[in-house]
């Protein structure tokens, strides 16, 4: 039986948070379960990962996740959810999605010959250190890993944000106001063409934004704050051209129809913070063009009875969730 990680194997920086970036648009890869080690849970051009690698990355995410909005999810009981609703099921997914990532970061750093400097593997091997002496022993035998085991894990970890940072080097960082502006606006926005027509001729004759947008808004929120790109270019080419206290008019887009008012055309810190979601996404592009053509080239197998057979602990034992923290502590830029 063959697993579709698809668009997750890429896209897990974003649910994690721990790369800046690594996504590859809507690419779908495919594992199956040959060639894989006995005990190995899955391999990417016959490099074997092993159960304690997997063990540690989901302990980590298991209470990561599971406590993420203030609350132990693992001890509510969603019944009658489906299994690929669950929040084991998807700390798994995001476990091995990450780990796949980093397996193929290492291999195609060690095609471009990057490797650790002396000062970084000194680092390394602290912060190894430092989060196997934050364990108990219940952790230690659950994720059956050593001090040494532990060096080595980082270090993948490392070379991989290393490949990261190296390949993303020379993006052009500069963001005009313009480029970046959040604009401060009310909208409505309706599918059917005669609501539109209807909401035209009404503001043509005055009446006001909001209590149209009260009785007709088919979008979730009437009061948004719109950056470039948001909406189609439609929308964009119109509404970046709006004045304070300026209303749109109707806009056609394949999706329906929209009309929009102007509150304030330049929301200052949403424009900087904007900025810097620019630079990001920039990144990400310049990383996605050299690493695509790799992960086409890759095979990825997966041992389904090893996988299957791991499962998260939520005895509450295991509360580790410090490897990530531990590591930037080291490597923080």
């Amino acid at each position: 039986m063959k697993k579709k990680l698809g668009v997750l194997i890429l896209t897990v920086c974003l649910l994690s948070g721990l790369f800046s970036g690594c996504t590859i648009g809507n690419t779908e890869f495919v594992l199956d379960m040959n060639n894989v080690g006995r005990n190995d849970v899955f391999s990417i051009n016959g490099v074997d990962c092993t159960k304690e690698e997997v063990r540690l990355y989901l302990c980590n995410y298991q209470n990561i996740y599971g406590h993420e909005y203030g609350i132990d999810l693992w001890q509510h009981d969603f019944v009658g959810i489906p299994e690929e609703e669950t929040l084991e099921y998807y700390v798994k997914e995001v476990t091995l999605a990450e780990l796949a990532n980093i397996f193929c970061m290492n291999q195609l750093a060690q095609e471009k010959e990057i490797t650790l400097t002396e000062e970084e593997l000194e680092l390394v091997s602290k912060a190894a250190t430092e989060y196997y002496d934050s364990l108990t022993r219940e952790e230690i035998r659950y994720m059956g890993i050593s001090k040494g085991g532990l060096k080595e894990f980082y270090e993948k970890y490392a070379i991989a944000q290393k490949l990261y940072t190296t390949l993303t080097q020379g993006v052009n960082e500069e963001v005009s106001d313009d480029e970046a502006r959040v604009m401060l606006v009310q909208q409505i926005f309706v599918t059917n063409k005669a609501d539109a027509q209807t909401i035209a001729q009404q503001l043509s004759e005055g009446k006001n934004f909001e209590t149209l947008a009260t009785n007709y808004n088919e979008a979730e929120a009437i009061q948004i704050h719109l950056p470039r790109g948001m909406y189609s270019e439609a929308v964009d080419n119109i509404v970046f051209n709006m004045e304070d206290g300026d209303l749109s008019g109707m806009i056609e887009t394949e999706e329906g129809y929209y009309f929009f008012y102007c509150i304030d055309k330049f929301v200052e810190d949403m424009t900087e913070a904007n900025k810097a979601n620019i630079i990001v996404q920039r990144r990400e592009e310049q990383f996605d063009d050299a690493f695509k053509e790799f992960i086409y080239n890759s095979d990825f197998d997966l041992n389904e009875r090893v996988w299957d057979s791991i499962k998260v602990d939520t005895s509450g034992s295991i509360t580790t969730d410090s490897y990530f923290e531990v590591y930037n502590k080291y490597f923080s830029e």
